[in-house]
């Protein structure tokens, strides 16, 4: 695998019947492994038609790779270090509005929040799917994303319609904004149920890693044990 900084040299897309389609993606995660079964699953240029000519693994990569290569679509992990996909999103606003070579954007992550989905839609952000999606479906949702449809896994849509459906801001929730994006994560999955290990898996850390983010939260929130916490996340309809 190459360096995450890595770029080709920006091409013209490629025209040429729907068989013969093809289009260039970036994928931007800060997981390393995750990003390397993403290519071997949908960058098989041949056999998909997807191109990936590059990859990031934080804001300031992404923007630099993404600038460089001017791909059709770009995958973006929505917890990213340096401000996370929303700060890509806000950075690369120029080259989403580029009205002859837009570069679009589809949203690829573990959370599958509300305020995760939504923060992303309003960055601008063309669809968002969840990483349990098969690499048939996410190259079909790639060329959706680069003609321009918005594209959503199924539950996920309801978040956007209810969200712009409505003309008021989400309430602000003080205790909920003293957490990370990542301290976020762990405790919606500590509150479905799910054992340190089995969150270390789902977000490719070290178990201790968990501990620590749950100490963390409960912690910040004032709570005792995971019992308390579960409460606290269903009470606000986070699980």
């Amino acid at each position: 695998m190459s360096d995450p900084t890595e770029a080709s040299e920006p091409v013209e897309p490629t025209g040429g019947s729907a068989g013969e389609r093809r289009v260039r993606v970036v994928l931007v995660d800060d997981h390393r492994m995750f990003r390397t079964g993403v290519q071997a699953e949908i960058g098989r240029t041949e056999e998909t038609g997807v191109e990936v000519v590059g990859e990031a693994a934080d804001v300031d990569q992404a923007v630099t790779v993404i600038t460089a290569t001017r791909p059709e679509v770009v995958l973006l992990d929505v917890h990213l270090p340096g401000g996370g996909g929303v700060e890509v999103l806000r950075r690369c606003a120029p080259l989403m509005a580029d009205a002859e070579r837009p570069v679009r954007f589809l949203a690829l992550s573990v959370s599958d929040a509300a305020e995760d989905v939504i923060g992303v839609i309003r960055g601008g952000a063309r669809g968002y799917v969840t990483k349990t999606i098969t690499g048939t479906d996410l190259v079909d949702s790639v060329f959706r994303v680069q003609d321009g449809d918005a594209v959503f896994s199924p539950r996920l849509a309801g978040f956007v319609l209810d969200a712009f459906a409505s003309t008021d801001a989400p309430p602000v929730d003080e205790d909920l904004d003293r957490l990370t994006q990542r301290e976020r994560e762990v405790l919606r999955l500590i509150a479905r149920g799910y054992a340190y290990k089995e969150i270390a898996k789902q977000l490719f850390i070290s178990v201790k890693t968990v501990e620590s983010h749950v100490s963390a939260v409960l912690r910040k929130l004032q709570l005792s044990n995971r019992h308390e916490l579960t409460r606290w996340a269903t009470a606000r309809r986070l699980v």
